[in-house]
């Protein structure tokens, strides 16, 4: 395993608080915590995440990814996910390095060098975990020590940053970093399903008009989908529908049945349920052991 004790150093040095941090790099955040989560719903876009120490577990369909300190996340597509923070403490916090991927970035740069694109037949699932290399490590130590040097950002930024990416094409995630990057390829179709979706939550949608929009065949559609995200397009509704309903309800304080039909629950009753299902207890529960855990954070 490499040494990520420098990594964590700068990423400590730059988040004085926990949470979610930008920095003056694009593309470039920093996350830390120092307590052990509780399970949180959210969508992870395509991004790597680097871990320099702690542990995280996402959830995404039936599959679980473990990783920490010494491995790297790939996400290839937009997908609803369960994550949670399982190892972290104020001596030693959670601490990751996210570096959001650009699609045009990676197909640059594979134009330019002789990196063979991945099969276009055969999207891969939307989440992996690796180990993390030396090299991968090296530049991106490089790109943070960048923030103690704002001036030196906008021209040796990008440099460390496409070194990340070379080094991850040259890597054990070539098939999804190169799948991302081609708008030809299966995993870009499905994409473009996804994208559909998330403008289109709130709406019923057969799933021969998707395939449509996918430009790809309903059953093509759904093997593809669910080897990528790990459930159907009508499950990836679903969430996407309770999560935002879920939303509503903590922040803007809208009531359970509001919110249900705000995104595009006609029923009460099936609401409830299917929200219960996923959450694990009825929404008014839900909401106020939330906001209870929120309270406890507020005053730690």
């Amino acid at each position: 395993m490499v040494d990520t004790g420098e990594l964590a150093e700068l990423i400590e040095r730059n988040t004085r608080e926990d949470g979610t941090h930008a920095t003056a790099i694009p593309r470039v955040f920093l996350h830390r915590a120092s307590k052990v989560s509780m399970q949180l719903h959210t969508v992870y876009e395509p991004a790597l995440c680097i871990m320099a120490q702690g542990q995280k577990h996402a959830l995404a369909g039936e599959q679980v990814h473990i990783y920490g300190q010494g491995n790297y996340l790939i996400v290839s597509v937009d997908i609803p996910i369960v994550a949670q923070i399982t190892e972290a403490s104020p001596e030693h916090p959670f601490l990751c390095l996210r570096i959001d991927l650009d699609p045009a970035a990676i197909g640059a740069l594979m134009l330019e060098s002789d990196i063979e694109r991945a099969s276009r037949e055969q999207p891969v699932a939307a989440l992996a975990v690796s180990d993390l290399d030396a090299g991968v490590l090296d530049a991106s130590v490089r790109l943070l020590r960048l923030l103690d040097s704002p001036r030196d950002v906008p021209i040796l930024a990008p440099l460390a940053e496409r070194e990340i990416l070379y080094r991850l094409l040259r890597g054990e995630q070539t098939s999804r970093m190169s799948q991302i990057a081609f708008g030809e390829s299966k995993l870009q179709q499905v994409n473009r399903a996804i994208a559909w979706i998330k403008r289109n939550f709130r709406e019923a949608f057969s799933v021969e008009a998707l395939a449509e929009e996918a430009r790809m065949s309903g059953s093509a559609l759904h093997q593809h989908f669910k080897a990528v995200t790990g459930m159907s397009p009508l499950q990836y509704q679903k969430q996407l529908r309770l999560q935002e309903a879920r939303r509503l309800m903590l922040t803007e304080a809208t009531d359970a049945a509001m919110a249900g039909h705000s995104v595009g629950y006609d029923s009460p009753s099936q609401f409830s349920r299917e929200y219960r299902r996923l959450f694990g207890a009825p929404p008014l529960r839900d909401i106020e052991k939330l906001r209870a855990s929120i309270g406890e954070l507020s005053t730690a």
